[in-house]
């Protein structure tokens, strides 16, 4: 590893030499381990993105982060609101989260689009946290609490930022990503439903309760609903019809489109507005006793600023909800978030925005924040504004200022009912549309299977419980089908393409041909016309599909040593001499002078298996091959031969020699394959002109000299010699094989 080879220059008929130098466990803990000057200098850069493209700032990049950061400013602040209302804290903390994620984001970041700040999923997980921890000194202050969740949260998630974990979220596939958004988005919606219709204000059932006692306690107080279901469900339907017009005129239209695209995306602060305009004229005169409910006094104002409170009484009844807070925070986030480069064409780095959501829940308690993500709404709204560079969000925070410090008197008369419609429109989008689900269908039932799972488990219990469902089911599924992986016996197709047919006749050269080692099943969806050829004489190709791990590697060897036994003979035909010596477990014939053993099927002689597909191997699954080869030794009566092909990694082909495979102390590598890496030399030449003009030409003469490239041959093998049992292909080994036992 690591090493450079010396070779010397030969000839076809000169002894080929090289051997691979052996994989270093210092080498190893040395390029793991040890960093160099350059990568720690490359770490502390990749820390701050903004350096990569602040230099390059222009007046294009400012227009669009513009327009997109207003945009963005004026959706945050009434949602930011709403979500506060979500996770039962006072209003004015959603703006305070909304400030904190986007004013810090664009130095960290290394997304354009995503928006940072409260979300429904987290503000409901949140308010349910809220609702069950019982601290009675806390009570009238519960954004303390939310302040310790969030601090505590923020650190462990940059903390697996900067030790560069971010690759644990791939573990959560999208089928469990689109279970918890669903569950999530049903639960919220019908949690917000009696607040859009007024009905649990006389008898204040639990809106946070499983989503079906929700469901039945709303109609059964159905009759009880009051004038907030007018300004609900009218703001609820004004909000989707803007935004139907708004799709419709735009296919109508196309030309005007970005027009229409800026009227539906200010939807929400129209509305809010509109009916902020009613409720003003219907309840100026009865401010204290108003007609339908309103939020009342919003403070001016960073007004709970202060050093978080984290202490053991905190952390002792917090401590079982912030996995699934961890969980939320990363997930939302790094799904959208890679969601908008692949749409925008670029890439984000996972570990970074790891980062840059856990410092911004480290510092926003500080400013009285609760936990905040990405928001896939904002982001989509921000990504169609046409934002430029993350600069645009140091916008939106600035509209958020201007809103904590100059709208508050504004705020006074929005109803509740409409923040709940707003809620309800925005949560609305999460849900996984028909067509995705029945893509889930036809992809993997299996996954079909856990998508309902997680949303059926977020229904009846809660949205955590549907977080932990989904993801334990799903990591269920990846270790099932990690042990049960089956490997594939191969067999040999002559093939060529169509190019290479002379005259139409279907006969084609030798040299046209190539091998290819397809299943002897048909499996991967070969023709079954087509009818593999089996190796000859007791040699079978077994190709291994997954990574050869402790966990399948019993499935893969009982599966081969069971094929194997059924298409040859042992190589005594009767070991156990008598019929009371036979073991009580294998079966054999009833008397004597029969034999259950058919003398037609050949000896195992020698096995192949193709690595290519194994990236690791361990201890355990390396002991399981020692054991396989000596009981089929046993088996054969003889050393059965083990040959590997395409083996990739060092320590894999380390693991294998010291198991005692790969090479011997009687055998040599008898046949191999090169390569010719020859050296170019230029050479002066006479070069003599056939060509009649060119000798009837006076003015040149007769021959002249030029520089000509010529090769020298350097002939070199693929693989280290002392291992005369690892092959470059299937092709190389199946010939060692032949030349070892004779075939011709």
């Amino acid at each position: 590893m690591g090493q450079e080879v010396e070779v010397e220059r030969i000839s076809y008929n000169e002894p080929i030499k090289y051997i691979e130098p052996t994989a270093s466990t210092k080498e190893w803990l040395k390029e793991t381990l040890v960093p160099t000057k350059q990568g720690i200098v490359a770490y502390i850069k990749s820390l701050f993105p903004v350096l990569t493209w602040i230099y390059r700032y222009n007046w294009v990049w400012f227009m669009g982060d513009l327009v997109a950061g207003v945009t963005v400013g004026i959706v945050v602040v009434p949602q930011g609101m709403a979500y506060a209302k979500l996770a039962n804290l006072p209003p004015e903390f959603g703006l305070y989260s909304s400030f904190i994620g986007v004013a810090l984001y664009w130095a960290v970041g290394t997304s354009s689009a995503i928006s940072l700040g409260p979300v429904a999923v987290m503000s409901s997980l949140m308010g349910h946290i809220l609702q069950n921890v019982d601290l009675p000194e806390y009570a009238d202050t519960p954004w303390v609490i939310a302040g310790c969740i969030s601090l505590v949260a923020g650190c462990i998630v940059t903390a697996i930022g900067l030790l560069r974990l971010g690759f644990i979220v791939d573990f959560i596939p999208l089928p469990a990503i689109a279970a918890f958004m669903t569950g999530s988005a049903l639960s919220i919606a019908m949690g917000q439903i009696p607040t859009l219709m007024g009905n649990n204000s006389a008898h204040g059932y639990d809106t946070r309760a499983p989503t079906y006692l929700v469901f039945g306690n709303f109609f059964k107080y159905i009759k009880e609903c009051d004038l907030n279901a007018a300004i609900g469900l009218t703001a609820l339907f004004l909000l989707y019809a803007i935004r139907w017009c708004c799709n419709y005129a735009s296919r109508r239209w196309p030309e005007k489109q970005k027009v229409f695209f800026f009227i539906n995306t200010l939807r929400s602060g129209f509305v809010i507005l509109l009916y902020t305009l009613i409720s003003y004229l219907v309840n100026r005169h009865h401010r204290e006793d108003p007609k339908f409910s309103i939020l009342k006094t919003v403070p001016r104002g960073f007004q709970h600023m202060a050093v978080p409170t984290v202490n053991s009484q905190i952390l002792s009844k917090v401590a079982g909800y912030l996995p699934s807070s961890i969980i939320v925070l990363v997930i939302e986030h790094i799904s959208i978030s890679k969601s908008f480069a692949r749409i925008g064409n670029y890439t984000i780095d996972p570990n970074q925005e790891l980062i840059a959501i856990g410092l911004t829940n480290i510092l926003g308690p500080f400013f009285g924040g609760y936990p905040a993500t990405g928001s896939f709404s904002r982001t989509a709204i921000k990504a169609k504004a046409g934002v430029r560079t993350p600069l645009a969000s140091v916008i939106t925070a600035a509209i958020v200022v201007i809103a904590i410090y100059g709208l508050p008197p504004v705020f006074f008369y929005i109803s509740n009912a409409l923040l709940a419609a707003v809620i309800i429109h925005a949560v609305g989008d999460l849900i996984s549309s028909p067509t995705a689900i029945k893509m889930f269908w036809k992809v993997s039932p299996c996954e079909f299977l856990i998508f309902w799972l997680g949303v059926i488990v977020s229904i009846f219990t809660s949205i955590d419980n549907g977080i932990y469902a989904s993801v334990a089911a799903s990591a269920a599924l990846l270790l099932f089908r990690i042990a049960k992986a089956r490997g594939k016996f191969v067999g040999v197709v002559k093939v060529y393409d169509t190019t290479s047919l002379e005259d139409n006749t279907g006969s084609v050269p030798d040299s046209k041909m190539r091998n290819v080692f397809v299943p002897l099943d048909h499996s991967n969806g070969v023709n079954p016309a087509v009818k593999p050829r089996e190796p000859r004489g007791g040699v079978f190709i077994y190709r291994l599909n997954e990574g050869y791990l402790y966990p399948n590697a019993v499935h893969f060897t009982d599966h081969m040593v069971r094929e194997i036994k059924a298409q040859t003979r042992p190589g005594i035909l009767n070991p156990y001499g008598s019929l009371g010596e036979r073991p009580w477990n294998d079966p054999g014939p009833r008397h004597k002078t029969e034999s259950d053993v058919d003398p037609s099927l050949p000896v195992l002689r020698a096995i192949v298996l193709d690595f290519t597909g194994v990236s690791h191997v361990d201890v355990t699954s390396l002991q399981n091959l020692v054991d396989v080869r000596k009981q089929l030794d046993r088996y054969a009566d003889t050393t059965v031969a083990w040959h590997f092909v395409g083996v990739k990694s060092p320590w894999a082909r380390r693991g294998l020699l010291a198991s005692g495979f790969g090479s011997s102390d009687t055998a040599a590598r008898t046949l191999f394959s090169v390569a010719n890496v020859g050296v170019a030399q230029e050479k002066e030449e006479s070069l003599q002109s056939s060509d009649e003009e060119y000798k009837a030409d006076d003015s040149r003469p007769a021959s002249e000299k030029a520089q000509v490239t010529s090769f020298d041959t350097l002939v070199v093998p693929l693989l280290s010699i002392d291992c005369p049992y690892f092959h470059i292909d299937i092709d190389e080994a199946l010939k060692v094989i032949e030349m070892d036992l004779g075939f011709k």
